[in-house]
């Protein structure tokens, strides 16, 4: 014969301050089982643009960007794609991003080499092997088909692997964002969770 068993449940408020660490830990754990970064693809995306980077497509519409962090040594992100000179880049790009130094002085670095190369640079990123940092990737670059020197060659290769930096440094800030203590309250809270006393979902 069933039996019937009562449980008391409790909103995150009213948890002790040792079920609330609990509670925040295992909602940490699936909280991010989804496709959190398609914000900072697409805005690392519209930045390539004004670079003079375009990256590959996965699929229809996804970026072929790739990444693995945020706590192992061979963490870091990449992307596959082609890069030309687009002119007033170094411009255009503090008109997007006004507070943002490091890509500033990305694309001053890009203007200054190809001004030092007649505007005549362009280079091929592909990636290879199961790692995803900036080192993963092979950058083979031209200057409208003349013999190029390898110091120039190495020069805007360290330049597109400065992006790719970048790319995980903004993945990685949204990352500590989304699963910061505040935020995961603050989703607990708008999702009206319940617990049980010791801080295990209901």
């Amino acid at each position: 014969m069933p039996i019937t068993v009562a449980q008391t449940a409790y909103t995150y408020d009213e948890l002790s301050d040792a079920a609330k660490e609990t509670a925040r830990d295992e909602y940490r754990s699936t909280a991010l089982d989804y496709e959190w970064y398609d914000s900072v693809y697409d805005d690392a995306d519209q930045i390539a643009k004004i670079l003079g980077i375009e990256i590959d497509r996965r699929g229809k519409h996804t970026p072929a960007i790739y990444f693995s962090g945020f706590w192992s040594q061979g963490d870091g992100a990449c992307f596959e794609g082609s890069y030309a000179y687009a002119k007033g880049a170094h411009k255009r790009i503090r008109e997007y991003a006004p507070l943002d130094n490091e890509l500033h002085r990305i694309a001053d670095k890009l203007y200054a080499l190809q001004r030092r190369n007649f505007f005549q640079l362009s280079a091929n990123v592909t990636h290879s092997g199961r790692y995803c940092h900036e080192f993963c990737t092979s950058i083979f670059v031209n200057r409208d088909g003349c013999p190029i020197d390898a110091d120039t060659a190495e020069d805007l290769a360290d330049i597109l692997r400065d992006f790719m930096r970048w790319i995980y440094r903004q993945l990685e800030s949204e990352y500590n964002f989304l699963s910061s203590d505040e935020q995961v309250e603050e989703s607990i809270r708008a999702n009206e969770c319940l617990f049980d006393k010791n801080g295990h979902p209901f």
